[in-house]
């Protein structure tokens, strides 16, 4: 029997096909909500018992004994894993940094150190608690809290990679190179550094000011060509670098003009922005004269390409190296929608990163009090 359906019935088989997938996504997500609550409330008894004095690391030892021995099918509730949910319990608990930061953002809280005493009874709630676990925390899976737990370091970072895991699906690996990479304080940079934008152009984390392609595979010599090719060939992780919202329409694309042909290095679709995204890619520092064929490009792919629900094209140029003074200049005066962004092949210290956010962040508050 032909397992293909007639056209009359692809339609119907297609409709139950998703209802089958979606009520399959809907259980597992109300699975993981159940573990991270009972993680949470594991987390929570350890955590107050040993607060109080009531229990010592001999008591939590024996607990991880106990439940062995005497429920040997129940796994995963090891002395290393009740203390991860002990941890877990205190960097989220009510009045916790993180939760103080994600109740004022959530109630639009201007200043986060004040709140009226209204605002603060609400604070102390449990029901207030408990919509912070799952609105947030039950939102990703327990190995992503894990790694969160294991390499962020401030309120704000773990709940910038918990949001962006939800917003993006995020596997552990992914969420892994993504925290190896330093998406929080690139992006935190970014937005400080990319102005070339038209503002209804630019929402928040869509651009970054650098991108990090250390996993490419690349000849010591390599050219614009080299690089192009291993961009397309590790596609999946350079669209993870990227960030959300690229599609891949193609490399070397096409674009008529007159009689000549002329070839965009990559282009993509972006969903939220709703347009065309040019990414020309430069083995060299950034010159002013990228910027007019970048323009050139654009023109065109605005004039034959672009549908008219469709936003206005946006141009990367990405450099090895740029001289912010120079882009200062060169952009200036340009009023096409263009980036300009440099990359690296190799990770850029964390440590480094962090000193230069913290650095911006002191300087704008040391302006703010001029």
């Amino acid at each position: 029997m032909d397992d293909n359906p007639s056209e009359s019935f692809e339609k119907d088989f297609s409709r139950i096909v998703s209802l089958i997938q979606t009520a399959r996504n809907r259980a597992m997500q109300k699975v993981n909500e159940e573990l991270i609550n009972l993680y949470f409330s594991v987390g929570k008894i350890v955590s107050e018992k040993v607060e109080r004095a009531e229990w010592g690391i001999a008591v939590v030892d024996e607990l991880a004994r106990y439940i062995k021995a005497n429920n040997p099918d129940i796994r995963g509730f090891s002395r290393r894993s009740l203390y991860r949910m002990k941890q877990f319990y205190e960097t989220y608990r009510l009045n916790s940094e993180c939760y103080n930061l994600w109740y004022a953002s959530a109630h639009k809280i201007a200043d986060k150190t004040k709140m009226s005493p209204r605002e603060e009874q609400l604070q102390y709630t449990e029901n207030i608690e408990n919509e912070f676990v799952s609105a947030v925390l039950a939102q990703i899976p327990w190995s992503n809290h894990l790694e969160i737990l294991s390499a962020c370091k401030t309120a704000e970072e773990k709940l910038f990679y918990i949001t962006i895991s939800q917003k993006e699906h995020w596997s552990m690996r992914e969420l892994r190179r993504q925290i190896q990479t330093s998406v929080f304080e690139r992006t935190m940079l970014s937005a400080e550094k990319v102005s070339a934008l038209p503002a209804q152009l630019e929402p928040p984390n869509i651009f970054r000011d650098t991108y990090i392609l250390e996993f490419l595979d690349l000849p010591k010599d390599y050219s614009e060509k080299d690089l192009r090719k291993q961009l397309v060939n590790n596609l999946k992780d350079f669209i993870l670098e990227l960030g959300r919202g690229f599609s891949f329409l193609g490399e070397e694309y096409r674009v008529e003009v007159g009689n000549h042909d002329y070839y965009i290095d990559l282009l993509f679709f972006h969903r939220d922005l709703q347009c065309l995204v040019a990414l020309e890619l430069k083995i060299e520092e950034f010159r002013p004269e990228f910027i007019g064929k970048m323009n050139f490009y654009l023109e065109a792919l605005d004039r034959d390409l672009r549908r008219a629900h469709e936003n206005p094209s946006v141009g990367i140029l990405l450099c090895k190296g740029k001289d912010a003074e120079v882009v200062e200049f060169a952009m200036a005066r340009n009023i096409s929608p263009t980036m300009i962004a440099d990359y690296e092949t190799k990770l850029i210290s964390k440590k480094l990163l962090r000193q230069k956010l913290h650095e911006l962040l002191e300087w704008k508050s040391g302006e703010g009090k001029e």
